[in-house]
């Protein structure tokens, strides 16, 4: 089938800028999180990374791959792939692609001034950057320009559909166009509490503006954002295992009304979680705590729903290719196409990352697991699997279409995603075993004088796991960067393989394709969630005005 919407030069170009920036990122940020596994396993590295002046500390090293790994790759690859979502679905250019242009450079600009800071271990804060550890004033500009920069790309969508809609009137929104800009409410809505954070607290107290900062109201605008955080990695995911994956698997979306209902709950539901990750602070009420709680276990049901509505989708492709019985389907799906594999992998290993998340989610277990290698064992099914090796598996046929060559080495794409599915689920499993034996987070274990022995094994396991990992993530970054510049031509542009529902799109009910009311549903229970409790704390602030904080 002949492509029904052909992306100008240009506009591959822009594409490809994201995507470029988001490997490179992964490229340099990936090396650092093997090199904290095998700290784990014994194996410590750190002081001779410091001999060749790459990494000074083990903490530079953590704060390098927690910021270019969980928030550079995914954000500059999300929006590369909404940009083309947005165009390609809607069969349209950008309404104002300078407008894009201009949020892209802003995003490119507060990289390099984080990143230099973190660079020169001067701000090696890990990402969550906590107060009252300080990096300097800049960093911080730097943070509030990627994501203000990320915003304008987002308007320059909104702007987009309104003109599409004018034109198209009662016509349902194409779900990868609809989806996307679904994905960039969300990150709004999200980024408000870590953009207050940066710009009005964290940026006077480094430049000296103000004596001290408030650490309990500056956590709560952080995780105001930094569970939403997931969800945004995670959206981009389920455009692919909805919009695309059906179809690369040979068959239709089971339910294109199901998949919207189901990001629409995202948005209602994902932002007001913040407090399960603050349920030993003092300062929020119990209250408050428990029904931040609720809604975070509440997000499992679109969760189920997504589960449901793509493996009724792969059921379908795998009986359409001759899959028999109760499983033949699941044997018959095309498990030797990279880009099919990649995503299958990254299903499988997230149905534990929900198990585990709903374990998060409640308040006894929480109190023994938050601080413990079972968070990071966690994190890495959700954005080390679910979103990262999606996000491969996108790129498998993105950028072939983008630079008009073709993939490189397909045997080698496959061999690199179960290397990626098989170090991870090493990793994770070891991780989550050790965090219920007490294993704590955030520090460098291979340096610790005493370690209990029923650890040992286990700490084994993860230094095993980082090593697959790090084969797996450089023959990615290879495979990219062969397709992207030495691969040979293509003799014919590839194909999109958007997935056409099982009923017409028209029959969409017309409620479910209207912004407005889910969206003063969204901000009313943001603003319930959160009102009351800010008051309280911005009413009763305690500016620590004590030393700056360096632990590295």
């Amino acid at each position: 089938m002949a492509n029904e919407y052909t992306l100008t030069r240009a506009e591959k170009r822009f594409i490809g800028w994201h995507i470029f920036v988001a490997v490179a990122a992964l490229a340099i940020g990936s090396f650092f999180g093997p090199m904290q596994a095998f700290n784990y396993a014994g194996w410590n590295f750190y002081p001779q990374l410091k001999k060749l002046h790459i990494a000074q500390s083990y903490y530079q090293g953590l704060t390098l791959h927690g910021v270019l790994n969980a928030v550079v790759w995914t954000t500059f690859f999300i929006l590369g792939f909404l940009t083309f979502n947005m165009i390609y679905g809607l069969k349209r250019p950008l309404k104002y692609p300078k407008l894009n242009a201009f949020g892209f450079w802003m995003m490119v600009v507060g990289l390099l001034l984080a990143a230099f800071y973190i660079l020169a271990n001067q701000a090696s804060v890990l990402y969550t950057f906590y107060p009252p550890m300080k990096a300097p004033w800049p960093f911080y500009l730097g943070l509030v320009l990627l994501v203000v920069g990320s915003w304008i790309e987002g308007y320059g969508f909104y702007f987009t559909l309104h003109q599409w809609k004018k034109d198209n009137p009662g016509v349902r929104t194409p779900f990868i166009a609809f989806a996307s800009v679904a994905t960039m409410v969300l990150w709004q809505l999200a980024t408000l509490g870590v953009a207050i954070e940066a710009l009005f607290m964290l940026l006077p107290w480094s430049a000296g503006l103000v004596k001290g900062i408030d650490i309990q109201l500056a956590r709560t605008f952080f995780w105001w954002f930094g569970h939403p955080l997931v969800y945004f990695w995670l959206l981009p995911a389920y455009i692919s295992w909805y919009g695309y994956l059906p179809r690369q698997a040979g068959g239709k979306l089971f339910s294109d009304t199901m998949a919207r209902l189901a990001f629409w709950l995202f948005i209602l539901l994902s932002v007001p979680v913040g407090f399960h990750h603050q349920f030993v602070d003092p300062g929020v009420a119990p209250g408050w705590k428990y029904i931040h709680a609720l809604l975070t276990l509440s997000v499992v049901i679109p969760s189920l729903m997504t589960l449901f509505t793509v493996v009724a989708s792969l059921e379908y492709a795998g009986r359409q290719r001759g899959g028999k019985g109760l499983m033949g389907w699941l044997a018959a799906l095309p498990w030797d196409d990279p880009i099919v594999a990649s995503q299958l992998l990254a299903g499988i290993l997230f149905i534990f990352g929900g198990f585990g998340g709903i374990v998060n989610a409640s308040y006894n277990t929480n109190l023994i697991l938050h601080n413990t290698a079972w968070v990071p064992g966690h994190f890495h099914l959700t954005v080390s699997t679910a979103v990262t090796l999606t996000f491969m598996g996108i790129s498998f046929w993105l950028v072939p279409y983008l630079t008009g060559r073709e993939l490189c080495c397909r045997k080698a794409a496959l061999v690199q995603v179960y290397l990626w599915f098989i170090g991870m689920a090493i990793f994770s499993q070891a991780m989550h075993s050790l965090g219920l034996l007490g294993a704590p987070r955030r520090t460098p274990l291979g340096e610790a004088p005493y370690i209990p022995p029923e650890w040992s094994g286990l700490l084994l396991r993860v230094g095993i796991g980082g090593i697959i990992l790090l084969v797996a993530v450089y023959m990615y970054i290879w495979i990219m960067a062969h397709t992207a510049f030495f691969a040979k031509k293509a003799a014919k542009e590839v194909e999109i393989q958007v997935a056409e529902a099982m009923t017409d799109v028209q029959a969409v009910p017309e409620w479910l394709d209207a912004w407005k009311p889910w969206l003063v549903g969204a901000v009313a229970l943001l603003v319930i969630a959160y009102t009351p409790v800010l008051i309280d704390l911005i009413s009763g602030m305690m500016p620590v005005a004590g030393p700056n904080i360096k632990l590295w």
